[in-house]
């Protein structure tokens, strides 16, 4: 097993970033999103996420057999999101186990700055058969990379206030 070292503890404050544009299929009759569409969005965050960091899916599953299996997830919603709203995945690990990987999420509106949503997903590593399994070092020291493009939190802002409407006329 690897040893943790501080270097690691900083993987977990790098975040990467993606948006979405909330769908008129995505909303219920009201305009709202439907609770169900905030894990699929945090699967965005999450496929981008490795993307960032030099991998796919697809290819470590097909070169490895080795599969994300989602084990668990959670999701607070902290405020509605309306149709044709931007959002903000933000993606980053929160543990990097032999055998198993958890991500955390976060839900900004673009136009706020407000925090709709948080939550996590565990997932464990299998083959192809469900059989648990190590994950693969070079998808493990991948995940531990830090794109230069990503975002370390104490680069984010404490609080992210509305921007104030201009009151020129």
């Amino acid at each position: 097993m690897m040893a943790e070292t501080a270097l690691d503890d900083d993987l977990f404050d790098v975040w990467h970033e993606t948006t979405v544009r909330v769908r008129y299929a995505e909303t219920d009759r009201m305009g709202v999103v439907y609770h169900a569409n905030y894990l699929i969005w945090f699967e965005i965050g999450r496929t981008e996420f490795c993307r960032a960091r030099g991998f796919a899916y697809r290819e470590m599953e097909e070169n490895s057999n080795a599969f994300l299996v989602v084990a668990e997830s959670y999701c607070r919603y902290k405020a509605p999101a309306n149709y044709d709203d931007e959002l903000i995945v933000r993606t980053h690990v929160t543990e990097l186990r032999r055998r198993s990987v958890r991500f955390g999420y976060e839900i900004l509106r673009a136009s706020d700055g407000l925090i709709i949503a948080e939550g996590e997903t565990g997932h464990v590593i299998t083959d192809g058969h469900g059989r648990v399994k190590s994950m693969p070092e070079h998808y493990r020291n991948l995940l531990s990379a830090t794109p230069e493009e990503d975002i370390h939190t104490s680069q984010l802002p404490q609080r992210i206030e509305p921007v104030p409407e201009d009151s020129a006329p």
